[in-house]
């Protein structure tokens, strides 16, 4: 039988990114970190069987029906698997020479919130830097941004599932931009996946 949860595939070519991010780096994130989440995730369930066929957005938001012995490896396991997930389908390869926008409601909405574009990178920029070792930076469908620490996902917190997200793990661009997370953040605009952000926005 197959184990539950499954590495999902990119969609595209690990060097697809580059040059914001490395191919090296997209391998290793992939098949290492990401692989391993879901390894853990389902070596913690194989221990706790009722629970292996909840949607994994499930797992997260009802933690608390969890045994005990394999609460916190489900957070921080589940909560890689999620993230990850996610964080592949909102980005993709860059259009040459064109740095992606968002367009239609999402952009409109963008503006009032923030006052422009640019404002709200910077805030988002703001809030990438502000994370304190591991975590990560989320647009909430309000387009709230908030920030989680290690593998915790908004979901883990009573939030909605967010429709975007950047891994500000140093695994995510330690090997490219050693300890400048603010270029590694900046170069991410250009792979961001706006199609994509925006269908979840518009539900």
């Amino acid at each position: 039988m197959p184990a539950p949860y499954q590495l999902p595939e990119l969609g595209y070519a690990y060097e697809a990114l580059e040059p914001a991010i490395s191919a090296e780096i997209m391998r290793l994130h992939h098949q290492k970190h990401h692989q391993t989440y879901v390894d853990n995730l389902n070596a913690a369930l194989a221990k706790a069987p009722h629970y292996a066929g909840w949607p994994l957005e499930k797992l997260l938001t009802q933690l608390g029906e969890l045994p005990l012995e394999v609460r916190q490896t489900v957070r921080n396991h589940g909560g890689g698997h999620y993230n990850h997930s996610l964080f592949w389908r909102v980005i993709c390869p860059a259009k040459t020479g064109q740095t992606p926008r968002p367009s239609g409601q999402l952009a409109t909405a963008i503006d009032q919130r923030y006052g422009s574009f640019d404002k709200f990178q910077q805030a988002w920029r703001q809030a990438a830097l502000g994370v304190f070792g591991s975590g990560w930076v989320w647009l909430l469908p309000n387009l709230d941004i908030v920030t989680t620490a290690n593998q915790d996902s908004p979901l883990i917190h009573g939030q909605p599932a967010p429709i975007l997200g950047l891994d500000v793990w140093e695994h995510a661009y330690y090997l490219d931009y050693y300890n400048r997370r603010a270029d590694y953040v900046d170069a991410w605009w250009a792979v961001v996946n706006w199609p994509v952000v925006e269908a979840w926005y518009e539900g």
